[in-house]
């Protein structure tokens, strides 16, 4: 097997850090982007069959990371580019995993721990055997998601589901968003403030990755920190940590006019997400970053 591991959809800030962390690992590292195949570089065009197929043969990882984002309206055309981006990237990495004489050890698709539904007040929070998987737009995504991942006989092929959370980086992700909002006071609970955000340092969900690697698990994985936080509680720490010395009130109606104007949806922030990452803390796996503050301080402390 060689020590070599493929990207798809590796272009973005997820796929920038699994390349760095897994290069200064030593392996090899083939990202498979629509641009022209040049470098680590193949070109691709997420739906159909090519010559990038045969970088497969034989590798340790295919790590699939293709989806369209969330941030925008969901209007119907968004909302099919949305699905589609995940379903025909899933299918047709399929189809070249079965079509390899020496397929990859291992598959890791991207999933999101929006599958499980709107989670208040003291309510568990969901498990991967435990959770409650709700019923919406971006829940039934990831129902089909998952269903053309799992859908695929790959025998030889160790597949894996990455129910992700929040991904957070100083660099990219969620926070340098947040960051730049809260200097504008922006950092007061968004609606009722009660929503709990499952978040993940992009450290630990390339951690988790090579973990799994070493632990193999055939199944779902929620890749969350294992203490989710209330929205009202991180903004709080969040002021605290950037010294904002003032905030502006961020009622559901305001949010709503303001997501419109910047074609986006409130759900991103509004919807109440609280994962638990029973699996990995069983199989022994340890967060360098369990808590928020200590993220943020990471963060804050450490620019650079």
């Amino acid at each position: 097997m060689n020590k070599k591991i493929i990207i798809a959809g590796g272009s973005g800030f997820l796929g920038q850090h699994l390349r760095t962390y897994f290069s200064n690992l030593g392996y090899e590292i083939i990202i498979l982007s629509r641009g022209k195949s040049q470098g680590v570089f193949r070109q691709w065009d997420a739906k159909t069959l090519g010559a990038w197929a045969t970088e497969l043969e034989g590798t340790q990882a295919l790590i699939n990371m293709t989806g369209r984002t969330v941030d925008c309206r969901y209007n119907e055309k968004n909302k099919a580019q949305i699905l589609d981006s995940r379903i025909d990237s899933t299918r047709i990495l399929g189809e070249a995993v079965r079509a390899c004489t020496k397929p990859p050890k291992f598959w890791f698709n991207s999933s999101t721990a929006t599958i499980y539904q709107h989670t208040e007040g003291d309510a568990p929070a969901n498990t991967e055997r435990e959770g409650i998987i709700g019923s919406d737009f971006s829940m039934n995504v990831a129902k089909a998601w998952e269903a053309e991942f799992f859908s695929h006989d790959t025998p030889d092929t160790i597949k894996t589901a990455l129910r992700t959370a929040i991904a957070m980086g100083k660099d990219g992700g969620a926070f340098p968003v947040m960051a730049k909002l809260a200097k504008f006071g922006l950092c007061s609970p968004q609606g009722t403030g009660k929503q709990w955000i499952s978040w993940v340092h992009v450290e630990d969900l390339c951690r988790v990755v090579d973990f799994l690697m070493q632990n193999p698990h055939e199944g779902v994985v929620n890749v969350a920190a294992p203490y989710p936080i209330q929205n009202q509680d991180f903004n709080r720490l969040l002021k605290e940590k950037l010294n904002v010395p003032f905030t502006l009130p961020q009622p559901k109606w305001l949010l709503e006019i303001g997501a419109f104007f910047i074609r986006t949806q409130t759900e991103l922030i509004l919807k109440s997400r609280k994962a638990y990452p029973k699996h990995l803390l069983d199989a022994g796996f340890t967060f360098k970053y369990e808590k928020c503050d200590a993220m943020l301080d990471a963060f804050v402390l450490n620019p650079s």
